[in-house]
């Protein structure tokens, strides 16, 4: 039951909502007086569901000073207005829920939206905010550029997260080789995982066009449907790559051909021919 006490302390301020700012001043916080006040409903429970996802939540229990805490994972492509409110949301609604102390982990894939995903969010007015959204960023600015294949080796996830934060790198071919290594001292299931994140998180960029090219090479120590698929693919998409940059005329019939071709063999032929031949004819005898 509510006590007259709690209903006292705060419909004093409904009766004479000026009394904030007078109070405020007195305490050395420079808030104005209204020129209006409107009462708002009290009840904050959403009168309807209200979908909201956090890109991936985890809880990590540890034995040091943070103790036990959750990690909300969001992966941001561009600035969203929107965002820091959605990301607010999901920090007091995960502290509600479980009662741990969450961190947002905010990775990008530039350093523009690192940046403005960076910056601290103050929730409230400038005399006093109430929250301060300070989200962990990870982005090309501070992910390691992974060169070297040993280190690479050490550490495969880390690997990856660098291919993908920096695929407009100068010298991403050199980390896309450094990884491409690395997974040779993986087993084919877990190796496969990794090629296909890496795709994805290459998106349209050109670096995905080389990380399918290194995969038609440095698979061949798998032997199973999805490494041969892969290889195919790279292959085929390579192929018409040196056909194009050679000026071979190519109709859409020839590069239906080239792109339905699953046999790993006739492609590697064709690829060999690719650097002499000067007709499409020439490719296909």
């Amino acid at each position: 039951m509510v006590s007259s006490s709690h209903e006292a302390m705060h419909r004093l301020f409904q009766e004479d909502p000026g009394v904030f700012a007078r109070t405020a001043r007195a305490l050395g916080h420079s808030f104005t007086d209204p020129v209006e006040v409107s009462v708002l409903p009290t009840d904050l429970t959403e009168p309807s569901p209200l979908e909201r996802r956090v890109d991936t939540l985890l809880r990590f229990d540890t034995a040091g000073p943070e103790g036990s805490f959750l990690l909300a994972v969001e992966a941001q492509s561009k600035r969203s207005d929107t965002k820091p409110a959605s990301w607010a949301y999901y920090a007091s609604y995960l502290y509600t829920k479980y009662a741990l102390p969450p961190v947002l982990l905010v990775i990008c894939h530039d350093r523009a939206t690192a940046a403005w995903a960076a910056r601290h969010v103050d929730i409230g007015p400038p005399q006093w905010p109430t929250l301060t959204l300070r989200p962990l960023v990870l982005g090309p600015q501070n992910v390691p550029v992974v060169l070297d294949p040993d280190v690479a080796r050490a550490d495969i996830p880390l690997a990856a997260l660098s291919a993908i934060t920096h695929s407009d790198h100068p010298d991403i071919g050199a980390i896309l080789k450094a990884l491409a290594g690395a997974l040779k001292s993986l087993g084919e299931d877990d190796a496969s995982i990794f090629i296909e994140l890496t795709e994805q998180g290459l998106g349209t960029a050109p670096a995905a066009t080389t990380w399918r090219e290194l995969m038609a090479v440095d698979l061949s120590f798998f032997r199973s449907e999805t490494a041969q698929k892969l290889r195919g693919e790279g292959l085929a998409e390579g192929l018409l790559l040196v056909l194009d940059q050679r000026g071979i005329a190519l109709t859409d019939d020839d590069r239906a051909r080239i792109t339905s071709c699953t046999d790993h063999d006739t492609l590697t032929a064709w690829m060999t021919r690719a650097l002499n031949v000067t007709t499409a004819d020439e490719l296909f005898q």
